[in-house]
Order: C-alpha cells, then sequence, then structure tokens
C-alpha cells in the first residue's frame, strides 16, 4: 500500500493581508524614527561610535592654610617671584546670574574680564544685548572689563544657518578682542563659557607656579539646574593657556592634559523660566526642542525640580553601563560644601541655586 506523503496544513496569509499590515507598521516606523531618531541613536551609541582618547589626568593639590610654595612643588612646579597677569575671555548670551558669581568669585584674581556678546543668537534670532543694559549690575569690576558686540547674523524664514558656524564666528572674534585688552606672551589666558567657572585657588596655582603645561583643560564638576543636582565631572572644555603667538580662542579639544577638579560648570542655572526658553531655543542645540510643549513653562519647573531631561533625551554616553547609570533624573544632593564663596556668602539672593530652591520665577 503506498504511503501519501503528509501534506503542509497550515495556510500562508493571503498577500493583501500582508500589504495591510505593511501599510500600518511602515507609517509608524517612520514617524516614529522621525519623532524619538535622536533618542534611538543615544540608545544605541555605544555600537557606533567610540570615545576621544583619555586625557593625562593631572592631579590637583589644595588645602586652606597650605602656603602656595608647597602647592606648587605638590605638583611638580616652582613658585615664581611674581604673580602672571589672568585674563579671562567669554563669549556671552543671557546668563546675568551666573556671569555676576564668576566675576564676583574671580574678581582678586583677573587683570582683564574680556567679555563679547552678540545682538543675535546662535540660531539667528535678534536678541537684547543683556550685559550692555545690565552693566551697572557689574561696577564692581568696571575697571578690568573689556567689552564688545559682535553683529550677529539674522536667520530669514526658511534660510538654514548652521548655529554651530555663528558660534564659531563669534569664538573667532575673540581673538582681537583679547588683544585689543593689552594681554602678552606669558600671561595666562582663562577660555570658557560663562557657566564655566574656574576656581580661585586653580587660577592661583595658574598665577603663581611656573612650569605649568602651556595648555591645559580644565576638568570642571558638572551640575543642572543649581548646584542640588551634581551630575558628574564631564566638563572639560574650558582650558587654561600661557598665551604665545600660536594661541586661538577655541572652545574644543586643544590638548591631551586635563587639570582635575578645577572648579564648576552650571548649565541652564537660571532664576526665571523665561530664561530657560530662550537659552533653549537660542543656543546651538535648539534643534532639541521637538515639540511646542517643550516650551510650556509648568513642564519647565516640573522637570527643574525633577532633575529630569529639558528635551526628553538619553544621556550621551559611549557604554551601556555608563548610559544606563545616568538614565533617569539627576540624583539631588543637600551639599552645599565647596561652592564658590560667594554664591554661599549671598545664598538669601541665589537662593535658587542651592538645595531646596528648585522652584522658579514665572515671569
Amino acid at each position: 500500500m503506498a504511503i501519501r506523503p503528509l501534506r503542509h496544513t497550515s495556510k500562508m496569509p493571503p498577500p493583501k493581508f500582508l500589504f495591510i499590515i505593511l501599510l500600518i507598521l511602515v507609517p509608524i516606523c517612520v514617524i516614529g524614527i522621525y519623532t524619538h531618531g535622536e533618542k534611538i541613536s543615544y540608545l544605541f551609541r555605544p555600537l557606533w561610535d567610540h570615545p576621544p582618547p583619555a586625557f593625562e589626568r593631572l592631579p590637583h593639590y589644595y588645602a586652606e592654610n597650605v602656603s602656595m610654595d608647597q602647592l606648587c612643588n605638590l605638583h611638580g612646579w616652582t613658585m615664581r617671584s611674581q604673580p602672571r597677569r589672568v585674563f579671562d575671555g567669554i563669549i556671552f548670551s543671557n546668563e546675568l546670574d551666573i556671569l555676576e558669581v564668576r566675576w564676583k568669585e574671580l574678581h582678586p584674581y583677573i587683570t582683564k574680564f574680556v567679555i563679547l556678546e552678540a545682538n543675535t543668537t546662535f540660531t539667528g534670532i535678534p536678541k537684547p544685548l543683556f550685559f550692555a543694559s545690565n552693566r551697572a549690575r557689574f561696577a564692581f569690576a568696571e575697571e578690568k572689563i573689556v567689552h564688545d558686540v559682535f553683529p550677529g547674523k539674522v536667520a530669514h524664514p526658511g534660510s538654514q544657518e548652521d548655529p554651530f558656524i555663528l558660534e564659531s564666528k563669534q569664538r573667532i572674534a575673540m581673538n582681537s578682542l583679547i588683544r585689543i585688552a593689552g594681554i602678552s606672551y606669558g600671561d595666562i589666558l582663562i577660555m570658557s563659557d560663562t557657566d564655566e567657572i574656574p576656581s580661585p585657588h586653580t587660577v592661583k596655582l595658574l598665577q603663581w607656579c611656573d612650569g605649568i603645561p602651556p595648555i591645559m583643560h580644565l576638568e570642571l564638576r558638572h551640575y543642572m539646574y543649581s548646584f542640588e543636582f551634581p551630575v558628574d565631572y564631564s566638563s572639560w572644555r574650558a582650558t587654561a593657556h600661557v598665551f604665545s603667538p600660536w594661541t586661538r580662542y577655541q572652545h574644543s579639544r586643544q590638548t591631551d592634559y586635563i587639570f582635575s577638579d578645577a572648579g564648576w560648570h552650571c548649565s541652564f542655572c537660571f532664576r526665571s523660566i523665561q530664561e530657560f526658553v530662550f537659552k533653549m531655543t537660542a543656543y546651538s542645540h535648539a534643534n532639541r526642542v521637538k515639540r511646542k510643549e517643550f516650551l510650556n513653562y509648568p513642564r519647565i519647573q516640573k522637570l527643574i525640580c525633577k532633575g529630569d531631561d529639558l528635551f526628553d533625551m538619553l544621556p550621551e554616553e559611549y557604554t551601556f553601563k555608563e548610559l544606563i547609570k545616568k538614565m533617569g533624573p539627576i540624583p539631588r544632593s543637600a551639599s552645599a560644601v565647596h561652592l564658590p564663596a560667594y554664591l554661599i556668602e549671598n545664598a538669601d539672593k541665589f537662593r535658587f541655586l542651592l538645595p531646596g530652591g528648585c522652584l522658579r520665577a514665572q515671569d
């Protein structure tokens, strides 16, 4: 008796059914990628990107009542007979409170405060000259201020101006303003953004010690929204230079040396929600504002007090371990130790920058 082969009884779905499924899934995937593409990219960043070469970390020694001679020797340097002059160069947007903390903290050690502000944002939006219109607030440093206005470029409707190019042009313009300020070869030049504040004892070492590297990045402790939310020590773009014919104002990697624990970087540390909205639409990463509700005042206030991300983004990390560790809100800190002295001396005025002060002005 012949044995019949078994027949495969399962039926393939009709082509029409598959077409309908694809018709539904493809638009969903496209919309999902368009809406959350950056988040998806950051989620898989450890698979497609590699970290830059590691810095050579220089130890930083400091304690109160230790002589400058001993501190220089601990770093392998020698003490000078006279301090160097120090020039502090920043480009400025609207960070008036942080600028006051910065300049009050550094005033005894700085020869000239060099500040350049533009009449447009990096995104090409006309903006007030916040420093020029509030200059009286900084009368304590008037004799040291060298200020100028950079003529920005207004973005026309439909134009595709790259905000990073506009930012780069403003940084290039700093080179001539620094020279106008009277800098000489051998002086110290600090290059950093307004919210990247070197500590006074870092600046004193730069002033008084011979043998320091001609260029050092400054490792700053990074905070978000206030000093209540310490993130990590990932801030490295600030630099200190022994000024030379080859010195150029930049905000990018310039050397392999980084000086450990050299100050503070307080991102989005504003007094009012309006200032948050201004920066979110003005700085080079304004494309992170994906939806109008990102600029909603109650939403921003809620995220500040939670220590969560304003742009609904994942951390920018190169390993899954670090990515997972930094997901979610930033843990609160109740410590107000080792912060700028001027901030503590004026705690009532700057309560919004200290633990427990997350509520912001709504106007």
